[in-house]
């Protein structure tokens, strides 16, 4: 079967699927750093949240930015901070600032 060939609820269940397993895999790597992947796929788990967060309001779901980003992470964001997220080394500063340049 093609994908065009997808009912719309099918499309929206497998595309549910897929974000649930990113989610999953981010939460199974917590030492990728979200530098990392703003350095590799300029996007990252805020990212994702932020875009979480577009979407419940795009269809008229009332969600904080914080319970958005909760989702996106599993946890409060504070706390996967705090836990997690090392201070960017002036390496991924550098490569950092090189993709934003491009």
């Amino acid at each position: 079967m093609k994908h065009e060939d997808l009912s719309a609820a099918d499309r929206d269940a497998l595309d549910a699927a897929a974000f649930r397993r990113l989610l999953a895999h981010l939460d199974a790597h917590k030492e990728v750093q979200n530098i990392d992947l703003m350095i590799l796929a300029d996007f990252c788990r805020n990212c994702l949240g932020k875009w979480y967060k577009i979407a419940a309001d795009e269809r008229g779901v009332e969600i904080s930015d914080e319970a958005a980003r909760e989702r996106i992470y599993g946890m409060p964001y504070a706390d996967w901070k705090r836990d997690f997220q090392a201070p960017a080394t002036p390496e991924q500063q550098a490569a950092f600032a090189a993709r934003n340049k491009r």
